[in-house]
């Protein structure tokens, strides 16, 4: 490798530079000959070659030779996305892999008995686990390879002497997802199968008795009893630990999936008594554990799974601990985005899928920022595709009037103050509704902005939507529940939407009276404050281009909505509501005059201004001036039109 040198500048600052980067086999260095060239396009060269190097230096993408520098076509050697890749062998040689290795070093220095880590559904879960396994176990082949060029392995001995020194059992419930419990049972028989099937050297092994043989064997066959089963970690690890003369790893993916899954689908009862026993065995003084690791979405202390448990350590989204291994840092996103030659695509990217927070580390969706990249940067909602969206179903099902309030808010970007407690449970919803909040915000639907720890050990937070593709997913999931419990049609929805685009006060008229005909109760309504919250909530579920406010006070009064647009090709809105009942068509049309007059003493009765408009009114307007002006229109006072 041949580096150009600027003139006069020292080599061995550049050697120590260089070094930062790759492993230089020989060195040599010449001086630039050319005085008249700018030194620091030199120096430019000299980085572009450092950090193509860095990224391809197995590939060999760039070449600098005496005073000529060229480029190689590297497009085509850049890896692929991980896009659904759990097998870390596989994402770390066949694709670009963003490094969490670390993460082993930060549990060897704690080194907890059990620990459990709660995070929302794809957020590297699986991989990390699966990495776990790797390490950690004991195989014929030689396993370091796929560690020797990550971090870890520059950690030192004390933390590679325990490269492939352990028996491993490892689970994952990820993809135990039935109807029924039948079939639940069933699907965890046959992951118990697969995994006993790993370690089919036990059927041979010296050190194993004949009725442990017996119990393997009755495995493989996938005939033992569901009580049989619950005994099947305590079991394995018991023969593991005879056969090897070390106790083994245990490791359960996802291990809450088959409980939410018995939530939903009404057999939760069995499946928690299952899993107690199931557990208990496997963690509760099992002294033939070397570690065990746990992960899933809940902690789910309440049902007592882990009663009894006193080793186990959580670490949830709300610890500082293994607080930048799951999800992408801002750090890992910029260099994936220079990797792939998009980092003018840093902002919509952050908009859309950063926000989260997780300790006191802000991080970003992986799953998402890999599909929007992969997918050509287009942004949409990726991650709530993935998945099941039950939870805010739940929620609506059994929202109070303040609870209902607060989503609205959440909607339109505010924060609210919500109690959370982390050992809130999918059945304690409809006991407790207040426990929306802390569901929320460990499934992913809201981040924690400040937090203070109440003596009861729950936190009092300020929460808020994380970013626009969460945003998203309410407004659709809450206008999938109107639509499913007949209070709206999607036909409704789309004349709304239409009407707000289109500046067509009849259109959203027609919506608004077919809405009110099918679900408003003769009793509920009759006030304007009613006919406010429920425009307002219209309003906010059927448009994503407007920043909706209520209740805000401008110029000499205060109007009661407004929806600004997010860009200026849309137009500007101020809505103005008053009620009054009894009134024929004639006497409605008496009241038009009235309401303009007195819009010019508060704010505007209704008002569009399109792209390239003109509006004019009677009395200057401050917060008018200002909404025609992000509309892109020309403000002309003292006449109203």
């Amino acid at each position: 490798i041949r580096v150009r040198l600027a003139e006069n500048q020292p080599q061995k600052q550049v050697q120590e530079r260089l070094r930062e980067y790759i492993h230089i086999e020989k060195e040599e260095y010449l001086l630039f000959p050319n005085k008249q060239k700018n030194s620091q396009i030199v120096i430019l060269y000299f980085r572009l070659f450092v950090c193509y190097n860095e990224l391809n230096k197995k590939e060999g993408g760039v070449h600098m030779k005496k005073d000529n520098y060229h480029k190689e076509d590297v497009s085509k050697e850049k890896k692929p996305l991980p896009i659904g890749i759990s097998d870390y062998i596989r994402a770390q040689a066949e694709y670009y892999y963003v490094d969490k290795t670390l993460l082993i070093k930060e549990f060897l220095d704690q080194k907890s008995l059990v620990s459990l880590f709660t995070r929302p559904r794809r957020f590297g879960k699986t991989l990390n686990m699966d990495m776990l396994r790797v390490f950690f176990e004991k195989s014929t082949a030689n396993t370091s390879v796929y560690f020797a060029d990550k971090e870890i392995w520059k950690c030192g001995e004390k933390y590679t002497n325990h490269q492939g020194k352990y028996p491993v059992i490892f689970l994952t419930f990820k993809d135990v997802k039935f109807d029924s419990w039948e079939a639940t049972i069933d699907k965890i028989r046959a992951l118990l199968q697969a995994e006993f099937g790993r370690h089919h050297e036990l059927m041979n092994s010296e050190n194993i008795a004949e009725y442990e043989k017996q119990y393997f064997l009755k495995i493989m066959n996938g005939t033992p009893t569901e009580v049989e089963l619950t005994s099947a970690l305590e079991n394995l690890s018991r023969m593991l630990t005879e056969h090897h003369g070390k106790a083994p790893v245990i490791i359960i993916d996802e291990y809450d999936t088959p409980i939410q899954e018995g939530y939903s689908r009404n057999f939760y009862e069995k499946i928690i008594g299952f899993m107690r026993n199931f557990f208990s065995g496997a963690f509760k003084d099992n002294k033939n554990l070397s570690y065990g690791f746990l992960t899933g979405i809940l902690r789910i202390a309440q049902e007592s799974i882990f009663s009894g448990l006193n080793n186990l350590v959580v670490n949830s989204v709300l610890d500082n601990a293994y607080s930048n291994f799951f999800g992408f840092t801002y750090s890992e996103v910029y260099e994936m985005l220079e990797y792939y030659n998009m980092t003018d695509k840093e902002k919509e990217l952050k908009e859309w899928y950063d926000g989260y927070i997780f300790g006191n580390e802000e991080i970003y969706n992986p799953w998402s920022v890999i599909s929007y990249i992969a997918k050509g940067c287009i942004p949409q909602a990726y991650w709530v595709n993935t998945g099941k969206n039950e939870i805010l179903g739940d929620v609506l099902s059994i929202a109070t009037e303040d609870i209902t309030q607060k989503l609205y808010a959440l909607l339109q970007g505010e924060c609210v103050i919500a109690r959370i407690d982390q050992n809130v449970v999918y059945k304690s919803l409809s006991e407790e509704p207040e426990n929306i909040y802390s569901l929320l915000l460990v499934t992913g639907y809201l981040k924690v902005l400040k937090k203070e720890l109440q003596a009861d050990g729950s936190y009092l937070c300020e929460v808020s939507i994380p970013n626009k593709e969460i945003a998203a997913v309410y407004k659709n999931e809450i206008l999938s529940h109107l639509l499913q419990i007949g209070a709206i049609k999607r036909t409704t929805a789309n004349k709304i939407a239409e009407s707000i685009y289109a500046n067509d006060l009849g259109k959203m008229q027609d919506a608004i009276t077919e809405y009110i005909d099918k679900t408003i109760s003769f009793y509920d309504a009759g006030t304007e404050g009613f006919y406010h919250g429920l425009l307002l909530g219209l309003v906010s579920l059927t448009d994503t281009q407007y920043k909706i406010k209520s209740n805000r006070e401008s110029g000499d009064g205060r109007y009661d909505i407004s929806l600004i647009p997010r860009n200026k090709k849309y137009s500007g809105i101020i809505i103005e509501l008053k009620s009054k009942g009894g009134l024929n068509e004639a006497e409605l049309e008496k009241l038009e005059p009235i309401m303009k007059k007195e819009s010019c003493n508060v704010t505007v009765a209704f008002f569009s201004v399109t792209a390239n408009g003109t509006i004019s009114v009677r009395k200057s307007n401050d917060y008018v001036a200002q909404m025609i002006a992000l509309s892109g229109g020309t403000y002309v006072p003292e006449q109203l039109a």
